[in-house]
């Protein structure tokens, strides 16, 4: 069965970057083209938000990587979302394995952030996946329902049409691993199926569901054929623009 939910594309550039890299990806994605049916998103490092959006074309959309919950104040190396607003940034990385693991972003926070960004019109892709130990351990379903509960919590069900879920397995971030079609479609269904219960039938329809860790211009085809499978988000290859854009036109 087709799905009406518009797959996505997103390019996590992390803390990686220059104006001349910059220069570089813009000018990629400005003269690449990849199908109707694909929505592209790049989130670019934080000091580098205003000139890929005043140089790149308005289709595209441009997203921060994170922001803290208030909207201004004493928060030193902090960014709101009144800024990303002031920038015309439209979209935000929140939860990302990265945040949770090094700068111990509790669920709790996470949940707290996600409800702020899309109370203040943004939308957010909303991160979460086990580590290696905990697959192994079979808690794999255990701790991303725990993930997607501290967010849910914090919303309704109108909220959703605002955010995207990313399942990013950490054990596949950054290593060269990817999980295979199979064992992501079985996170994805679960992820829909929680969501189905737990929220309503019609937020898990509509949900997009990405995948994320270590994608490429490689896996994507076989993944991208999975059924709950709405999207990628990309790490390293999103810095590579020829990768990238094979990735996009994984896609048909």
């Amino acid at each position: 069965m087709t799905s009406s939910r518009k797959f996505l594309v997103g390019g996590n550039w992390k803390m990686n970057g220059s104006r001349q890299l910059v220069e570089t990806l813009v000018k990629a994605l400005n003269e690449g083209s990849w199908s109707n049916n694909v929505e592209c998103v790049i989130a670019p490092p934080s000091p580098y938000l205003h000139q890929v959006r005043s140089t790149l074309r308005s289709e595209v959309g441009v997203s921060a990587q994170n922001i803290w919950t208030e909207a201004k104040g004493a928060y030193t190396g902090e960014i709101s979302h009144e800024m990303l607003t002031d920038l015309s940034i439209k979209w935000v990385i929140l939860g990302h394995s990265e945040r949770r693991a090094i700068f111990k972003e509790s669920d709790e926070l996470v949940g707290k952030k996600v409800a702020n960004a899309v109370k203040a019109g943004l939308n957010v892709i909303a991160c979460c996946g086990e580590t290696e130990a905990e697959r192994d351990a079979g808690n794999t379903t255990e701790v991303v329902f725990r993930q997607i509960k501290a967010i849910a919590s914090q919303l309704s069900a109108a909220d959703w049409s605002k955010v995207v879920i990313a399942y990013e397995p950490v054990w596949a971030i950054g290593t060269g691993k990817v999980a295979t079609p199979q064992q992501a479609q079985d996170a994805h269904k679960e992820i829909r199926g929680w969501l189905a219960a737990n929220v309503s039938k019609e937020v898990a329809d509509s949900t997009r569901i990405l995948y994320g860790g270590s994608v490429s211009a490689k896996s994507s085809p076989d993944l991208q054929k999975e059924q709950d499978i709405d999207g990628f988000l990309v790490g390293g290859a999103s810095l590579k623009d020829q990768e990238f854009l094979q990735i996009l036109n994984s896609r048909l």
